[in-house]
């Protein structure tokens, strides 16, 4: 009886469950090996084969295989690479690639499939080296160590469905597929080429290496059902020629959707007695990206609602798109972009998992609330300069987190700015039936009564073009896109609207803003104020897909705002000092709801 520590069969096993998030992080655990092995042409080939399923013949997978052009192995390596927790790249000198922990080819094969197959070939496939690894001889304890690389001829059928075969390369084929979340080669596919173009954009964008996707019947392998090549993902939306729709219709594909956000960010961590180079770079949409009444319904926004987070880039290659530093509640969050880039001698300050699809030590400070950190009066600056970077090596990251956070809000308040008047462009088209013409249409009656104001006297003395002319530039200084402050000021001049209502970031405590142009009434409604989310925007935001819990919740939450705004003026009142000042903003309320009265009544 054998009394191992850990006993073969079972911690294979064990290791199936490794935490890959899908199959496609298990197969760009292979496309990393034959990038690290110098390959510019990687191919992923999917062989389904014909099964009966419930009376019915389908098409499942079968087998799957990644072939490249890399340098090859010799014997000694192969086994070595077959080998649970060893590896070529495990020392620190050699942490310069994408490659490290030693588990990518055995641990990820075996997360899918209970048979992984190598060929490898230093001097022309035909004289490739073969070994494997297979679960059911391990647990049958018919297998204790990897076999003995021979020669053995690469199969028929590979040969046939792959075009990278060279002078040296590498085909790994999985089959027994057994774990695979994705049944059919298709499947497999589409939901690979996201992902692999996103993790390796770099590579696919400066042309270091082409990945061709391919899909075949095992019976007819020489005809593909489906090929493609990988494009570039890139969730900064910076690369032109990405795999991303075109925007608006009429632009044609391959222009950047996203504008650089300032400078890239330098951060330098001393970590091992050197010091390593963190680049943190920001992007945001273009505003003809967010032209329309629902962009993120159109095929480009639909693009990036997949790719939202941060996306943690190491030695070029993405770890993770983190989605713990956006907002899953805000849709605005697919307009902006971060890129954290670090090199490989950090990963232990960032935490970076064996299976490499995540920096956990970096990912969890998304969570921490830093200013709880802080001891009161404290500024982060002070607080870094306490930290024993020696001793926790991992402070450095506050400041990035800080900086990630400080950015982003920023331009969170930016898109809000930039969108300004977008619904009210999208109610044009009502009519008259709409709040500025009702407004209007009391305005004239108060003037027919005897009241006036300083927009009356600017529309009887300007001519419409110079009207227009004001207006528009003055809501394109309040941050709204100039295409919508063209039709905006266009509209309101034609129709002759005393008002128009644009959403604008206010450097102010006003809840909006009254500013009289071109014989318009401009009211900016401060997005910067809390009752914008409680009152505007939860009533505005597209209600395409909300379910009957989710308009009631709106409706309770702009319920609330309005209590609460009542409430503050409530205790404004009753916080003035005097009864003079009292009777004044009591005066105020009174000639307000006089005139609300007034302006109200259509509604009835």
């Amino acid at each position: 009886m054998s009394f191992d520590i850990v006993p073969t069969n079972l911690a294979v096993t064990a290791m199936r469950d490794n935490g890959y998030k899908n199959p496609a992080y298990a197969i760009a655990e292979l496309i990393d090996n034959s990038i690290q092995a110098g390959a510019t042409r990687v191919e992923l080939l999917c062989g389904e084969k014909k099964v009966s399923l419930a009376r019915r013949t389908r098409f499942r997978i079968s087998e799957i295989a990644v072939l490249d052009n890399g340098k090859g192995m010799d014997a000694e390596v192969l086994r070595i690479a077959l080998q649970f927790g060893n590896g070529t790249y495990l020392d620190r000198d050699n942490h310069t690639g994408i490659g490290r922990f030693g588990m990518g080819l055995p641990g990820s094969s075996i997360s899918q499939c209970r048979r992984v197959e190598v060929w490898t070939w230093q001097n022309g496939v035909e004289n490739a080296l073969y070994s494997y690894i297979d679960l059911d001889e391990i647990e049958a304890g018919k297998l204790s160590e990897v076999p003995t690389p021979e020669g053995k001829p690469v199969p028929k059928t590979w040969h046939e469905v792959g075009e990278a075969f060279d002078h040296t390369g590498t085909l790994v084929v999985w089959s027994k597929i057994d774990r695979c979340l994705w049944k059919t080669a298709r499947a497999i596919i589409d939901n690979s080429e996201f992902l692999i173009g996103r993790m390796y954009r770099r590579f696919l964008a400066d042309d270091k290496v082409r990945i061709r996707l391919v899909s075949f019947d095992m019976g007819a392998p020489n005809k593909a059902v489906q090929e493609d090549y990988a494009r570039a993902n890139d969730p900064l939306y910076l690369m032109p020629n990405t795999s991303c729709p075109g925007f608006p219709p009429d632009v044609a594909n391959g222009e950047p959707m996203f504008e650089q956000w300032g400078e890239d960010k330098v951060f330098h961590i001393r970590f091992d007695n050197q010091v390593h180079t963190v680049t943190v770079r920001f992007a945001y949409a273009k505003e003809e990206a967010r032209q329309g009444y629902n962009p993120g319904a159109e095929p480009h926004g639909k693009h990036a609602a997949k790719n939202v987070g941060v996306s943690i880039l190491r030695a070029g290659r993405e770890l993770d798109l983190d989605p713990a530093w956006s907002d899953p509640s805000e849709p605005r969050d697919r307009w902006w972009g971060v890129e954290v880039e670090f090199p490989p001698l950090l990963d232990d300050v960032f935490g970076v998992t064996n299976n490499k699809q995540s920096a956990r030590y970096f990912s969890e400070l998304a969570k921490v609330n830093l200013e709880s950190l802080l001891e009161e009066g404290q500024t982060l600056g002070a607080f870094m300069d306490e930290l024993d970077a020696d001793e926790d090596p991992r402070a450095p990251l506050l400041e990035i987190a800080h900086a990630i956070r400080t950015n982003v809000d920023t331009i969170r308040r930016l898109l809000r700015a930039q969108t300004a008047g977008t619904s009210h462009r999208r109610r044009r088209d009502n009519g008259r039936n709409i709040p500025e013409a009702k407004a209007t249409e009391a305005t004239k009656k108060r003037r027919e009564a005897g009241h006036s104001g300083e927009s009356d006297l600017q529309e009887t003395q300007m001519p419409p073009e110079t009207r227009e002319s004001e207006i528009r530039d003055e809501l394109v200084q309040q941050g709204v896109m100039k295409i919508v402050a063209d039709e905006l000021a266009a509209s309101t001049v034609l129709n002759e609207f005393k008002y128009t209502f644009v959403r604008a970031a206010l450097d102010s405590p006003a809840f909006f803003n009254v500013k009289v142009k071109g014989g318009a009434i401009i009211i900016s409604l401060n997005t910067n104020h809390p009752a914008y989310d409680h009152l505007i925007e939860v009533l505005e935001e597209n209600s395409d897909g909300a379910d009957e819990d989710e308009l009631r919740m709106r409706l309770s939450k702009a319920s609330d705002g309005l209590k609460l705004l009542l409430s503050a003026w409530a205790r404004y009142e009753d916080e003035q000092a005097t009864p003079e000042s009292r009777d004044r903003v009591k005066g105020a309320r009174w000639d307000w709801g006089r005139m609300a009265r007034d302006f109200l009544r259509g509604e009835e």
